[in-house]
């Protein structure tokens, strides 16, 4: 896994609340790998692989969230470190709680706007 893998995986909120948040992390991690459906799914899931402007990227003009956004960040710890940096850039981000593998790490943040 590179040091910019990171998987995101997304609960509450709608398609539009989705889109926000991917946008809020596309400055950091560049366009996502793949995007999150557009359905009416209960769980969406992005995926990120590139580089976007890096860890001192600024805060992204993003959409209020039309309701609270369970969202939890994987990758490796630098990664999902720089998400929980960009989604509290632009988001009300409440920390829920972290678990650590061996060169992994996951993150569970509940957004809001």
């Amino acid at each position: 896994m590179s040091d910019t893998q990171l998987t995101v995986t997304l609960s509450g909120g709608d398609a539009d609340d989705a889109r926000a948040v991917v946008g809020a992390l596309e400055g950091t991690f560049g366009p996502p790998q793949e995007r999150p459906s557009d359905t009416d799914a209960t769980v969406r899931i992005a995926t990120f692989g590139g580089e976007g402007q890096g860890p001192g990227a600024g805060r992204r003009d993003t959409r209020p969230l039309s309701e609270p956004v369970t969202v939890t960040v994987q990758g490796t710890p630098e990664a999902v470190r720089r998400a929980s940096d960009a989604l509290s850039r632009s988001f009300t981000a409440r920390d829920e709680g972290a678990a650590a593998g061996d060169q992994e790490q996951e993150r569970q943040l509940l957004l809001e706007s």
